[in-house]
């Protein structure tokens, strides 16, 4: 079976763009914790598209986007960095019972908004990397 890169990366691509799409109707209906999660998982998928898209081979298996990122030939900013850092903890933190009670009192309005703000800004300037 050969490995087909544009195949895959449309596939990463395609899912980073619907989960995007559901962290903005999560944050319409207030379900704020979702959003932050969905966040995470939208930068995730671009990133392992990216990694695709460069490597012409599979990314790794890892919901860290740090590691992910430092995979990829884009050179982030200390700013960029520090949003990767902070979504990687929104997978943890949503993920785990251990975490969830703190997670979900941090996820007010303001914090989520801020984050989404971040997060979609991000996703589009990234999104750029994965054009023909």
């Amino acid at each position: 079976m050969s490995f087909n890169v544009d195949k895959i990366v449309f596939y990463w691509k395609s899912h980073a763009e619907y989960d995007i799409k559901t962290a903005k109707h999560m944050l319409d209906t207030k379900r704020y914790p979702y959003v932050l999660f969905m966040c995470h998982l939208s930068i995730e998928k671009l990133l392992k598209g990216i990694c695709v898209k460069e490597s012409g081979r599979h990314s790794l298996y890892t919901h860290n986007l740090v590691e992910l990122a430092k995979k990829t030939k884009i050179g982030f900013s200390d700013e960029q960095k520090k949003l990767l850092a902070e979504l990687s903890g929104f997978n943890i933190e949503a993920r785990y019972p251990e975490w969830k009670s703190d997670f979900y009192k941090m996820a007010t309005k303001a914090f989520t908004e801020k984050y989404y703000i971040q997060t979609k800004k991000f996703y589009l300037w990234l999104k750029k990397y994965l054009k023909k």
